[in-house]
């Protein structure tokens, strides 16, 4: 263990001194397993939301949750850091049958199905209009299989995936990072998100509105990035790159996926697609001005009708900064 993996007396006693109430700790069981808002905790301990708001604001301060401000909301979650680690160790030893959990936990698994039915109807509204752009490419579990090979088995630190949607990349690329985030524009969209990961109980990979332009990630901090049918969308695709190449690690990944050039206006004017594909040459230069190097392009054609077919492509590139030039850290798991 690292030095800054580990506290101080001073800041161990503080941590404790803040989990050691009865509504703490519920609101530590609670944040371990899955981020919340002051409205989900409410309605889970049954207390009043000025209450719920000055606990989860100790809990803060001790450093051994973080918020995170979206639109009108305040998500909640667990620290990354020694006291979220030892947070989630004093959860361990705490047994779940207890019964005041236990109906805490019944309470959080009804506020889940209540989200993902919410989501899964919203996802539906919008089946028609995916589903017709989903049709003039080859099948998206071809395309995942491809990424899948593209970035190789082994397993990696960190992932952030831009635009993450419905956090599918995040299911696909589980077993191999052992932390991930994804970010995305549209709340809705995060809400959908939020219950898939649920659903496949991801609890080391979450979601956070954000920008693409601005991303509110520290700098050198990802080890793969991956922008997923995002860049099309953009009126400006090379700065959304250079942010994603601020956010990785030296001799990190990028992994970029989108469409060819093509000539189907109606997805510029039907499905607010800002971009008609991008070229190979294209795609090159913009890496290169970033000093990542392009490793890998794989074209995934579609069948004979490629008068209304689309040709995905995926593009692979490396951070040119020597891994070495980064503080050494747990070796146990192999960087990207």
């Amino acid at each position: 263990m690292t030095e800054d993996q580990t506290l101080s007396v001073e800041d161990t006693l503080a941590a404790l001194r803040a989990v050691g109430e009865a509504t703490r700790l519920r609101l530590i069981a609670l944040l371990a397993e899955s981020e919340l808002t002051v409205k989900d905790a409410t309605a889970i301990l049954g207390q009043s939301q000025p209450r719920i708001s000055r606990h989860l604001k100790l809990l803060a301060e001790a450093d051994l949750i973080r918020r995170f401000p979206e639109g009108s909301w305040v998500y909640y979650r667990l620290a990354d850091g020694p006291e979220g680690q030892l947070a989630r160790g004093l959860v361990e030893r705490i047994s779940m049958e207890d019964p005041v959990l236990a109906a805490d936990q019944e309470r959080f698994r009804a506020i889940r199905k209540a989200k993902a039915e919410e989501a899964a109807a919203y996802f539906a509204a919008r089946a028609l209009t995916w589903d017709r752009e989903r049709s003039l490419h080859v099948a998206e579990e071809d395309v995942e299989t491809a990424m899948r090979a593209t970035l190789g088995d082994k397993p990696f630190q960190s992932f952030l995936d831009l635009g993450t949607g419905t956090g599918r990349l995040l299911e696909v690329f589980s077993g191999q990072y052992t932390s991930a985030l994804g970010v995305d524009a549209s709340h809705d969209m995060l809400a959908v998100a939020r219950a898939n990961l649920a659903r496949a109980n991801l609890t080391n990979a979450q979601v956070r509105h954000g920008d693409v332009y601005a991303l509110n990630v520290p700098p050198r901090s990802f080890d793969v990035v991956a922008i997923h049918q995002v860049l099309h969308f953009l009126d400006d695709p090379s700065r959304a790159l250079a942010e994603a190449t601020r956010a990785l690690r030296p001799g990190g990944r990028l992994m970029i996926v989108d469409f060819a050039p093509h000539e189907l206006e109606f997805l510029r004017e039907s499905h607010a697609h800002r971009r008609l594909g991008f070229a190979h040459d294209q795609m090159e230069r913009w890496l290169d001005t970033l000093e990542l190097d392009l490793e890998q392009v794989t074209d995934l054609v579609p069948g004979d009708d490629t008068e209304n077919n689309l040709t995905v492509t995926l593009w692979l590139a490396r951070d040119r900064r020597i891994v070495t030039d980064w503080p050494a850290r747990d070796t146990s798991r192999e960087v990207a």
